[in-house]
């Protein structure tokens, strides 16, 4: 069997047992055998470990939605200046519609959706920026956009981890013959998510534990 194939299959194998069960409630073996690998250690070969697998995962699918995002907001960019509502649903658009297409994506897109809302819970609010990738980009256009005290709430987020949750919820049951009615939903709560204002008992709040540290 090519190379290239036995690394699609266990690649797809793992995107399918990791969305189904969850990323540490599968064994590599169990990978390797659901990717019909008879070699025990064709895994460890190709990927090294669970974690190397797992970036192939998102390997597989990063690509196409950085492409579609860092489009989104050139676009925004080149628009100029926008009211504010209008300004934040269209970063709101930008940070959905990318992701939200995986859910008509035959190879393997429901999955990824699943398998990321995962990793989103595992990550800290205070994500550093990735390096010239398109949520890094898109944490700096939303931000001037918040109040301070929103950013240092992480409203930002909220607003990411909004976004998978709602695509995992999507993805896991049935294929919807269109998506469009939930995506603009979607969009229309992260907007929302990002213009809420912070009360003055959360505003208390905060200041006491920045106090305190």
């Amino acid at each position: 069997m090519p190379a290239e194939t036995t690394v699609r299959r266990l690649v797809d194998a793992a995107e399918r047992l990791f969305a189904e069960r969850g990323i540490d409630a599968v064994s590599l073996r169990e990978i390797n055998a659901a990717a019909g690998q008879r070699n025990s250690t064709a895994l460890q070969y190709h990927f090294g470990d669970r974690s190397g697998l797992l970036k192939a995962v998102l390997a597989k699918h990063r690509p196409e939605i950085e492409a579609r995002r860092h489009q989104l907001l050139d676009e925004y960019e080149a628009r100029g200046p926008l009211p504010p509502a209008e300004a934040l649903r269209t970063l709101a658009a930008a940070l959905v519609r990318p992701a939200a297409a995986k859910l008509a994506d035959p190879g393997g897109g429901r999955d990824y959706l699943r398998v990321m809302e995962q990793l989103v819970h595992r990550m800290p609010p205070s994500l550093p920026e990735d390096g010239g990738g398109s949520i890094g980009r898109w944490r700096e256009l939303v931000a001037p956009l918040l109040p301070p005290a929103a950013v240092r709430l992480h409203q930002r987020f909220m607003a990411i981890r909004m976004t998978y949750v709602e695509l995992a919820r999507r993805a896991s049951g049935p294929p919807a013959r269109d998506d469009r009615l939930f995506t603009s939903h979607l969009i229309d709560v992260v907007a929302a998510v990002l213009a809420s204002e912070v009360s003055g008992e959360t505003a208390r709040l905060l200041a006491e534990r920045e106090r305190r540290h």
